[in-house]
């Protein structure tokens, strides 16, 4: 596996693969490995020749400094599992070789993608994922770029994005990985107590039980009953909403092909994340 903490040394190997004719796969990552990020590199090891993991904590798309600050940081793990996953590259850039001073993001309308749970709750959020994704795909000149359902919102706009700039890269979703009691698979995970990873399964008995009620009740109602359910425990509910996958507008009175339901909570000081499909 080739480590690079350079341009000079990315580009290299980039070029290699290009002039070879192999498929490049991209991984974004913010480090913090789990088993969440090893199976988007299988799933990129199955259908692309070339993998690259990129493992850059983007400030641009934190809003709280504190969560910035204590964002894992785990280099020497985070290599150690690529090894064993047969990663190809991974690449640790630095500020000044992601945002150059000769870099220019052209800047992107996301519309309500951006004006909705996250969006709303996280000014300049999207705008920063946007930036640094795309300069990722400008770097690296993938073909395809994997990237967890856990982050239903952020998959939503990186595809949008995709359209908007007709870029030639095929975005590929892929679903949340889950211990095995049921929750979602999270660097913030490494922050939690073990008190706290018992009363975060709330999440995932919500989304489960929602499910059920989606088949005999209205988005409104489904909604209601799964606030009621959280605020009933230890975790304070930040939002939790009914969507269609597509346009991420609210549900209420009408269900949709695919619809999610979305949950953000605090368990403590960490905020988590959290969504499922609960209609066909």
């Amino acid at each position: 596996m080739i480590i690079a903490y350079s341009l000079a040394d990315l580009q290299t190997a980039i070029q290699r693969n290009i002039r070879s004719g192999n498929t490049i796969g991209l991984v974004p990552t913010m480090g913090a490995l789990h088993e969440g990020h090893a199976s988007l590199v299988r799933t990129a090891k199955k259908t692309s020749d070339f993998v690259v993991v990129t493992v850059f904590i983007n400030p641009t798309q934190f809003n709280n400094t504190a969560d910035l600050s204590n964002y894992p940081k785990t280099e020497e793990k985070d290599i150690e599992l690529l090894k064993t996953l047969d990663c190809d590259l991974v690449f640790f850039p630095s500020f000044d070789e992601i945002y150059a001073e000769d870099y220019h993001f052209p800047g992107i309308n996301l519309g309500f993608l951006d004006k909705t749970m996250e969006g709303e709750l996280r000014p300049g959020h999207f705008q920063g994922v946007c930036q640094v994704v795309y300069r990722l795909f400008q770097l690296i000149m993938p073909q395809k770029a994997y990237f967890g359902l856990k982050d239903f919102q952020q998959v939503s706009v990186i595809q949008f994005m995709v359209k908007h700039f007709n870029l030639p890269i095929e975005i590929i979703p892929c679903e949340t990985r889950r211990n095995e009691k049921g929750l979602a698979l999270s660097s913030r995970n490494l922050r939690l107590t073990e008190t706290q990873k018992t009363e975060a399964l709330v999440l995932y008995e919500t989304l489960i039980e929602a499910r059920s009620n989606a088949q005999k009740l209205t988005p409104t109602q489904t909604k209601s009953i799964a606030a009621s359910y959280i605020e009933k425990s230890p975790l304070r509910l930040e939002y939790v909403e009914i969507v269609n996958p597509i346009t991420l507008e609210n549900l209420s009175d009408e269900w949709c092909t695919s619809a999610r339901m979305c949950i953000v909570v605090y368990a403590g000081e960490i905020r988590l994340i959290d969504n499922m499909q609960i209609r066909e």
